[in-house]
């Protein structure tokens, strides 16, 4: 099976991001998931019964839009001998455009993931929960920091940092007070550093068993020596996750900050993880703006023309990058308008505007996607592409400060 390309993800998300904003004015819309192994007859034989049911349907308008859907549907399927290998997904309707109009819209989509069941579903709404499930990082890692005063858990999933539990303790200082023998002393101390670890133990296996088993890679446990040692040791974990812990990490804090210290102390073991990879990738970036080597570049602009000269080694993009290129000559005043509209998802596309000389309604409008553009420099020059998350800092400013679009040159073009 090929790999899905980083581009292909974005498309995938980006498309269902389209998806997912279409809405029918009854239950027309029809979303049809078809798996590798179901012979396309037998679909064929299940749509025609859904036609047929669909002329009880008592509104003559939302019955002839799910007829008309399903029509579109058979009609698409005559022209498919085979079910690719992770299957494939049809949705088609009459999508409420406003002011009192309906469009018939069609989507095919070819999932990353293999379809496990086979469905029609007729709705408002397109279903959309199968793929969406795609698009969640499927490796989740438990952490835990801890020390004698403090401890906290949460969970990295994907390149997102969580934090579910933080606790305090009553564990007493190394100073005795008056009135108690040494040994006394240490005898309560020692307890209560026991039910305190029994307490970490008991909250932190309550979070990590509450993740699916299969996605539950691993667990990092961080802390200042020796008490993350006595910790491990003392097998406080529940018997499973004590199966899954990966690695025993030096940090200095035991609040939230000390999760996000623990998986920068644990890079090491997490070199496969994309949380790190896209940290490093960032990094790689930010090294060379701030040497003003004259190696970074940002900007669409900018790292267009140095995709055109062959100069990017790694082309770098947001993952919440939406942007598209226009192009027209104006009709009244022969004006050559060149625009960049951008937008993050779930915002409202901005409009187009006018022209920049006379203010004029522009037509013929030429549109181009910019990460497709980009992504096709990219590959014509053998650079590297990879999309960043802004579920972490790095990522967030990429999108915030540089407006999703860096890169690394290959040498100093003076740009």
């Amino acid at each position: 099976m090929a790999e899905t390309s980083a581009h292909d993800k974005y498309e995938f998300k980006k498309t269902l991001e389209i998806i997912r904003d279409k809405h029918g004015r009854g239950t027309e819309l029809v979303s049809l998931y078809i798996p590798a192994d179901k012979q396309i007859s037998d679909v064929t034989a299940d749509l025609r019964e859904e036609h047929s049911q669909a002329s009880n349907i008592k509104s003559k308008l939302t019955k002839t839009n799910v007829q008309g859907a399903i029509d579109s549907l058979l009609s698409r399927l005559r022209y498919l001998d085979n079910v690719p290998e992770n299957g494939i997904v049809y949705f088609t309707g009459a999508v409420d455009v406003g002011a009192n109009k309906t469009n018939m819209e069609s989507y095919v989509i070819h999932p990353p993931e293999p379809i496990v069941t086979y469905k029609y579903h007729c709705n408002s709404d397109f279903y959309l929960e199968p793929l969406e499930e795609m698009l969640k990082e499927k490796g989740t890692f438990g952490l835990l920091v801890m020390d004698r005063r403090e401890a906290t858990v949460g969970l990295l999933t994907g390149k997102k940092i969580d934090s579910y539990r933080r606790l305090t303790s009553t564990v007493p200082g190394k100073q005795r007070k008056g009135g108690q023998s040494a040994q006394r002393f240490q005898s309560l101390r020692l307890i209560a550093i026991h039910e305190f670890y029994k307490r970490i133990g008991d909250a932190a296996s309550e979070v990590f068993l509450a993740v699916e088993p299969k996605h539950l890679k691993g667990i990092l446990i961080g802390g200042p020596s020796p008490t993350k040692e006595e910790f491990y040791d003392g097998e406080f974990f529940h018997h499973e996750l004590l199966k899954k812990v990966i690695g025993l990490f030096d940090v200095a804090y035991t609040d939230e900050s000390g999760l996000h210290e623990l998986v920068n102390a644990a890079s090491e073991k997490l070199t496969d993880l994309e949380l790190i990879e896209q940290k490093n990738i960032m990094k790689g970036f930010f090294k060379e703006l701030i040497a003003e080597s004259g190696r970074a570049s940002y900007g669409e602009r900018s790292v267009h023309d140095n995709l055109e000269i062959n100069a990017v080694e790694t082309l770098i993009l947001s993952e919440d990058l939406r942007a598209e290129k226009m192009s027209a000559v104006c009709q009244n005043c022969g004006e050559q308008n060149h625009k960049t509209r951008m937008w993050r998802p779930g915002e409202h596309v901005p409009d187009i505007g006018a022209c920049s000389k006379c203010g004029a309604v522009l037509e013929n409008i030429e549109i181009k996607d910019v990460v497709d553009e980009l992504s096709e420099l990219a590959d014509k020059s053998n650079a590297k592409v990879h999309f960043v998350s802004t579920d972490f800092d790095e990522g967030n400013q990429l999108m915030a400060a540089f407006g999703g679009i860096v890169a690394v040159l290959r040498y100093n073009t003076g740009q």
